[in-house]
């Protein structure tokens, strides 16, 4: 798809709320040369995918109106990804990667998954990036041609879900998934009190938690685990809208008691996209795609991949990566963030990869608050365990990154 982009003209509310607390990454006079950049980034704020958010019996209030259909990309998320863009631009211009305006044909590629809500995310982050410059943006048609963001929707006929569901419940703590309810027990009656779901009878409080293996695919998480983490991203969702806090939650749900309630969203990660054996199959097209983007025979200098969460979260159990952006839990995967890879090089011609998490705090993205200076977007360089040879901890050599990426059984 072959599109102009023009300046926004979004108008951004005032905020005067405080920079991220952490801001752990180099600064822009960083002595290694950066060459090349990867990012796979998560889709911008949007509505529940389905209207059924939590199963029957969990609440019977009527969910908020949207201003868009199930699962699209709003206005405000599109704003958001803009935002995100003009910082990223001016992160790398200060670091020599795209010294210009408009960067040279070539030097940009642009893919999405074939879901609406990926495809607007990347077009809205390259109106901040690159105003007035045109792209492509690549995208499949369907699901079924979408091997890179869909893999597992093919039914990788070679996958065993038996093992998957080993790996997964290798996760839990002794007593199994039964131990992980009771430590989620206080978040649990939080968000029955946000629902308005009745003790003791609330099938929240009172329903298992169980793994169920699928013959080609990533065990699912069924019971109140999994829908505490759909529950709790709609109310994130909700705040990011900006909507009053009146109907965040019908009222019953504060700013922090939503940040109490994303746990659940990265603990269905552990067990559905973090355990080796599945990461290794569902993380493998996006491996392969980063190590060809940072390679010498690719001409663009910055490869941004528009994804989900999931894609996030398969890449992150893939290479053992972690972080937490201030305001959310760890390894939580926000609206708009990306995990990316550096490639970089020192004066004696070595090369080294670099991880890194960045995103904008829940109030940043609430508020639409501009992120300038460029320091004011939380960016974090991270650790890549198998990396231990170089004299920086969160350096990887090249050769150690393509071990690290490589296909694995």
């Amino acid at each position: 798809m072959k599109i102009a982009l023009l300046s926004s003209t979004l108008l951004l509310a005032a905020c005067a709320a405080p920079a991220p607390a952490s801001q752990a990454a180099a600064s822009t006079t960083d002595s290694l040369k950066l060459e090349r950049v990867v990012m796979l980034m998560r889709h911008g704020i949007r509505p529940p995918t389905k209207a059924v958010v939590v199963p029957p019996g969990y609440s019977a209030e009527q969910w908020p109106a949207w201003p868009v259909d199930f699962g699209e990309l709003t206005q405000r998320g599109a704003a958001g990804a803009t935002l995100l863009g003009e910082n990223d631009r001016a992160w790398f211009k200060a670091r020599g990667l795209f010294p210009g305006e408009c960067p040279v044909s070539g030097t940009i590629r642009i893919k999405a998954s074939y879901k609406q809500r990926t495809i607007d995310t990347a077009q809205s982050w390259l109106e901040g990036f690159m105003p007035g410059c045109a792209v492509d943006i690549s995208h499949p048609s369907a699901s079924h041609d979408d091997a890179l963001f869909h893999g597992f929707s093919s039914d990788i006929a070679s996958f065993d879900g038996e093992r998957a569901l080993a790996a997964a419940l290798a996760q839990a703590p002794t007593g199994g998934l039964a131990t992980e309810t009771r430590r989620y027990g206080g978040e649990l009656k939080l968000l029955a009190k946000v629902l308005d779901c009745p003790e003791p009878a609330c099938p929240l409080l009172t329903e298992p938690s169980r793994l169920v293996a699928q013959p080609h695919d990533r065990p699912d998480l069924e019971g109140p685990l999994d829908a505490a983490s759909t529950a709790s991203q709609t109310l994130l969702m909700e705040y990011l809208e900006g909507k009053p806090m009146k109907e965040v939650g019908w009222g019953r749900v504060t700013r922090e008691e939503i940040e109490q309630l994303l746990r659940f969203h990265p603990l269905k990660f552990r067990y559905s996209n973090r355990p080796g054996y599945i990461a290794a199959t569902a993380a493998a097209p996006i491996a392969k795609e980063i190590l060809a983007a940072l390679g010498d025979n690719q001409p663009a200098r910055l490869t941004l991949l528009a994804g989900h969460d999931t894609n996030v979260a398969d890449l992150a159990g893939f290479f053992d990566l972690h972080w937490q952006v201030p305001s959310y839990p760890a390894d939580e995967v926000p609206p708009g963030s990306a995990l990316g890879f550096e490639l970089v090089s020192d004066a004696a011609g070595q090369r080294f990869v670099r991880a890194f998490y960045r995103a904008q705090t829940m109030d940043q993205l609430r508020q639409l608050e501009p992120l300038k200076p460029v320091d004011r977007l939380f960016r974090e360089y991270l650790p890549i365990p198998g990396c231990g040879n170089s004299a920086d901890a969160k350096a990887c050599a090249w050769s150690d990154f393509v071990r690290l990426a490589a296909p694995r059984g």
